[in-house]
């Protein structure tokens, strides 16, 4: 098994290589003079079971080139398998069209990732669901609940808790937590005029000196 990093998040990378006590895989990730992303894979990864850690979060555009030009490189190194570990899958809020003439760059980025050369992806919470059904390749999308769950737990044994959701979307979520919490629950009303802009209409849930 081979854990590969990129630069959005090397010291995810670096921990979970110690937790697994395997070294990780030497890799020479940088720009050209006009800001070209190069990755050199510095060892033979022939017939091995590699993993590429990498979110796509901001600046989104430059840690995409940089997973797809790795992702690349270990297909041409005759890697046997490769796995894109995507920790923040990014796009993610563009899951449909939002009018006439507009993309589904989740979509797009998944095609990306497959015709790259992933066989597998692990990402976590994704935005939302369906964007699991976007890839061709074995997609997991594993829930970070169970480790706020226990942390919040610890922290605030026996305190009267109450769950929040940002907006309306997030309910579900949120009111899974509540109930493994024995929480109460509420619910943030925002509405978004318009893109990066949110205005809160409604609080539901009483909050008062929570």
């Amino acid at each position: 098994m081979k854990i590969l990093s990129c630069n959005s998040n090397r010291p995810l990378a670096e921990a979970i290589a110690a937790y697994l006590d395997v070294p990780l895989t030497k890799a020479d990730v940088r720009r050209f003079a006009d800001m070209e992303v190069f990755v050199e894979i510095g060892e033979n990864v022939r017939g091995e079971d590699v993993f590429v850690i990498q979110s796509t979060c901001f600046p989104a555009n430059d840690n995409v080139m940089e997973l797809l030009v790795a992702l690349d490189a270990l297909r041409r190194g005759s890697a046997r398998r490769i796995t894109a570990v995507l920790p923040y899958y990014g796009y993610a809020r563009q899951d449909r069209k939002s009018g006439p003439r507009t993309p589904i760059s989740a979509k797009l980025l998944a095609n990306l990732i497959t015709s790259a050369g992933a066989d597998r992806v692990l990402t976590i919470d994704l935005h939302a669901g369906q964007i699991q059904g976007f890839f061709d390749i074995p997609t997991d999308n594993l829930f970070a609940a169970p480790v706020f769950i226990e942390d919040i737990r610890t922290r605030y044994d026996g305190a009267e808790l109450m769950i929040v959701s940002p907006d309306v979307g997030g309910v579900v979520r949120a009111r899974s937590l509540a109930r493994r919490l024995d929480a109460d629950l509420a619910i943030i009303d925002k509405r978004r005029p318009k893109a990066g802009v949110s205005e809160v209409m409604n609080i539901i849930g009483d909050v008062d000196k929570r």
